[in-house]
């Protein structure tokens, strides 16, 4: 009799070839924050990886949001929100998302993988196709496999390539979906292209918008503002709570029919526990400062401006980006991880992005910028930066073309 294969000898076996191919994957145990700073190993590091973009996480109204909130009604959502877990905190934060963002409605989700994840399945079926960016978000790839669509893909940031994609599937319902500012190289979606793309396509335009609510846009309403779509067109947009605005899950907003829909049918969103009111509370705190105080996203600017400059200067090559996310390419593994070995020796905390996150021979320092950093801090990691360069080559140098 054939002998089944044991799970655990594959996970272990498994384990060693990505260990083997340096492609282990690693957790580092954060015992404290300090603003850009933490503590890892005992060590206080300067954080350049994370996506507080704009310093809201320990913003003290913010903090002060979620502990009323959690004093008054407790830590747990305590049930979904279509049984009774759907506290006023939670109506107010959709209604002010809402607003912001100059949608008719806006659906609370526990995080923005299962938003993704609801979208997709609660939209479309077999027969129907979803059409998407080649570097699209990985929730993004997975939900429309789960959905049972067919799933084409188009080179990055290529309209054409999805009017040819659309074209080819001209049967059943027909999405096309692609992030607002893309996670990992940091440059924004031709969003104005695609969406004329899928307006004569008929297919429904949604924005992972991910990284881009908060930082870009007038307002900082987004990529779907920042490109000035015409509101006829009414895409769908997705929001996360736990990047520029500081806090934990995410959104949908956009067409009320089409959010009624998700509210009613989209399983990950009936079949799980609401989000604890009071980190509703939080993230409501956390929406109106990123409405009003505007000089976080120009401090913002400013460092950006600033760290792409002093980079160019010492001929690092960045990837052309005017958000948060400054990639530098190292190419293959062995060298980021280096990198970003030394830099933690100096004092700064810069992850290494490998495949499959990003493909084969792209990988990088993925360093991230806060309204919470210090001028000073940037000039420190680029000095830094130069310093390493000086004692690990880059394979071809690692300079600018």
């Amino acid at each position: 009799m054939h002998e089944r294969e044991s799970l655990v000898a594959r996970a272990i076996a498994r384990r060693e070839e990505a260990r083997a191919r340096q492609r282990l994957r690693t957790r580092r145990t954060v015992t404290h924050r300090d603003g850009v700073h933490v503590e890892v190993d005992g060590r206080r590091l300067l954080n350049f990886c994370g996506n507080d973009y704009l310093g809201l996480a320990q913003h003290f109204q913010v903090a002060g949001a979620l502990q009323d909130a959690a004093a008054r009604q407790g830590a747990g959502g305590v049930a979904s929100h279509l049984v009774c877990g759907h506290h006023a905190h939670h109506d107010a934060l959709e209604r002010e998302l809402a607003d912001w963002l100059q949608a008719p409605r806006a659906l609370l989700f526990s995080s923005g993988y299962m938003a993704n994840l609801a979208v997709l399945q609660a939209l479309l079926g077999e027969g129907d196709v979803c059409v998407q960016d080649r570097l699209n978000h990985a929730s993004l790839i997975d939900a429309a496999r789960l959905s049972g669509c067919r799933l084409r893909r188009y080179p990055h940031a290529d309209p054409e390539g999805a009017v040819r994609q659309l074209r080819a599937s001209p049967d059943g319902a027909a999405m096309l979906a692609t992030d607002g500012v893309f996670s990992m190289d940091g440059d924004s979606a031709p969003l104005r292209a695609l969406a004329l793309v899928a307006h004569a396509q008929r297919a429904l335009l949604y924005v992972d918008d991910a990284h881009g609510v908060g930082v870009v846009g007038p307002d900082g309403r987004g990529s779907v503002a920042a490109a000035r779509i015409d509101r006829s067109v009414q895409p769908l947009q997705l929001v996360t709570l736990g990047k520029a605005l500081g806090t934990y899950g995410a959104a949908v907003a956009g067409d009320a029919d089409l959010v009624d829909h998700l509210a009613a049918t989209a399983r990950p969103y009936i079949y799980t526990t609401a989000l604890p009111p009071a980190l509703a509370a939080a993230s409501l705190a956390a929406v109106k400062l990123a409405r009003r105080e505007h000089w976080r996203r120009e401090r913002l600017q400013e460092l950006v401006q600033r760290l792409r400059a002093a980079a160019q200067r010492h001929g690092f090559e960045l990837l052309p980006s005017d958000t948060p996310i400054q990639p530098l390419m190292c190419g293959d593994d062995a060298t980021a991880l280096a990198w970003s070995a030394a830099l933690e020796d100096a004092g700064f905390l810069v992850t290494a992005i490998r495949p499959p996150t990003v493909p084969e021979g792209r990988a990088r320092l993925r360093i991230t910028l806060s309204a919470a950093h210090e001028v000073a801090q940037v000039d420190a990691l680029v000095n830094a930066l130069a310093t390493v360069r000086d004692r690990i080559a880059i394979p071809g140098g690692g300079r600018a073309a």
